[in-house]
């Protein structure tokens, strides 16, 4: 039987700048897909596919469509494909999972593979001071709130949401020049037993050996961050036991 793999990649920001420039982006991500359609078991996206998706009960953003078409081409396929909610589409309803066909997360995701703990989380609010915006997501996460925001005409509410999206990734960009506080908590889960913990949202792609502390040599875990589509193409690759952090490059 042919070797499946675990494919993982994060922080794409569909709509972040121009159409054009977006629509190149979306066509590398689409390549990126198929080609790993060939010998993919699951794929996680580990959150912020779109730089601002907020979804109403009847209505979604506009555009994307060749992206989505092809995540539920893989999804009807077999590949199981799991999507952890980032800092910018958190506001997820039911068209992604029951149209598209994606497995929805909200919180961190734990699960073993060829005798490895992994530990999978997007990342955001866990850098040093971010307390303020722990907060403004717990907020911005609350049902009723989300209720209360539905009321707003879409036209409106999704160019409010995109206005605040600059402004969150204006703070992430801000916290990002030092990714301590995510480092920290790597090193605490490896110390826990997880032989990988890897986390999105910091954008520079990176794999770094962490020992758990025990005194043996081979005792060791890896704080793995994905990068983003933006600048890096980055995403990561588990098989046979190993992990590996790529770069998409067109043929």
């Amino acid at each position: 039987m042919e070797n499946k793999k675990y494919y993982f990649f994060s922080d794409v920001h569909l709509g972040l700048k121009s159409k054009e420039e977006e629509r190149l982006k979306e066509t590398r991500v689409v390549n990126f897909l198929d080609s790993a359609k060939t010998d993919a078991e699951k794929i996680y996206i580990v959150g912020d596919l779109f730089d601002c998706w907020i979804e109403y009960r009847k209505v979604v953003p506009k555009g994307y469509y060749r992206l989505l078409a092809k995540l539920n081409e893989l999804v009807e396929s077999g590949i199981e494909i799991n999507f952890l909610s980032g800092n910018h589409d958190f506001w997820l309803n039911t068209y992604l999972r029951d149209d598209v066909g994606l497995k929805i997360f909200y919180e961190p995701l734990i699960f073993e593979k060829d005798n490895k703990k992994f530990f999978v989380a997007h990342g955001d609010g866990l850098s040093k001071g971010d307390t303020g915006y722990k907060i403004i997501k717990k907020i911005l996460r609350s049902r009723v709130n989300q209720f209360l925001y539905s009321l707003v005409h879409p036209d409106l509410g999704i160019t409010i949401a995109q206005g605040s999206s600059k402004t969150s990734r204006g703070h992430t960009e801000e916290r990002s020049r030092g990714s301590d506080g995510m480092k920290e908590f790597a090193q605490k889960k490896i110390k826990e037993g997880f032989d990988y913990v890897i986390m999105g949202h910091y954008h520079k792609p990176q794999n770094i050996e962490m020992s758990r502390g025990h005194g043996i040599e081979n005792e060791k875990g890896f704080y793995i961050t994905l990068g983003d589509w933006i600048k890096n193409d980055s995403y990561g690759v588990f098989e046979k036991g190993n992990f590996e952090l790529k770069f998409w490059k067109q043929a």
